[in-house]
């Protein structure tokens, strides 16, 4: 059997694209929830991050007309707006569905099955990853490692864990996310749709859910360090 490692080219990126700006009453209302947001910071132009998420959970992307409203609030220019927003991954730069499917290429996902998961998915959605379906439901596309070695192979919706995964259980998950009835993620917080993730992100829901306690995975290596009486060493002077 030949294993082909490494990291499959990147989906282009492409230019923000939008609406200019919003209509007045939608400025209005992310500005209410926009002060919020600064209002936790010393310097206003430390919330840029969790701006970009409001106003990603407004347009389910970002748009000129939500970088021109970070950067209008912040006193930034919409260059510094954009440099910022299109250096993480976690913003995105065009219409996202309901549900952003990640699937791990990263190596050790790689070598559990994550390139087979990712070629049945695009083939049972008739999608390339980087796309949307038709629907608008499901957002496809590959991903880095999201620290889930432990419970590789791993696809993640919405940045929600679904641990131990095979193209048939990959399947079945987006098939769920389709047709209204999505699995619950094996660990962690509730799945909720991608816009509600990013006004999470953007500290504007109750942060205190479920989940979050780690796994027997996860905590091997702890337990047999126990057991055979293994601790880290002490932390030296700092010099």
């Amino acid at each position: 059997m030949f294993l082909e490692l490494g990291q499959r080219p990147d989906e282009a990126g492409p230019p923000i694209n939008g609406p200019a700006a919003y209509p007045e009453h939608v400025t209005a209302r992310l500005t209410a929830e926009a002060e919020q947001i600064t209002a936790r910071y010393p310097d206003a132009r430390s919330a840029l991050l969790p701006l970009l998420h409001l106003v990603q959970a407004e347009d389910g992307c970002l748009t000129p007309a939500g970088i021109g409203f970070c950067a209008a609030l912040l006193d930034l220019t919409d260059a510094e707006v954009t440099a910022v927003a299109t250096f993480y991954s976690m913003y995105r730069r065009t219409p996202t569905g309901d549900y952003l499917v990640g699937v791990c290429t990263n190596t050790l996902c790689a070598i559990m099955g994550g390139d087979a998961i990712l070629d049945a998915l695009q083939e049972h959605l008739d999608i390339h990853a980087g796309e949307t379906t038709a629907d608008g439901r499901v957002t496809l596309e590959h991903i880095e490692c999201n620290a889930a070695c432990d419970y590789a192979p791993v696809v993640m919706v919405n940045w929600e864990f679904y641990d131990n995964q095979t193209p048939s259980s990959a399947r079945d998950l987006v098939d769920g996310l389709r047709g209204g009835t999505p699995p619950a993620p094996t660990r962690g917080a509730p799945l909720c749709t991608f816009r509600e993730t990013a006004r999470t992100l953007a500290g504007l829901t109750d942060p205190h859910t479920p989940g979050g306690v780690p796994g027997a995975a996860t905590l091997a290596g702890l337990h047999e360090a126990r057991k055979r009486g293994m601790s880290a060493p002490e932390a030296g002077p700092v010099s």
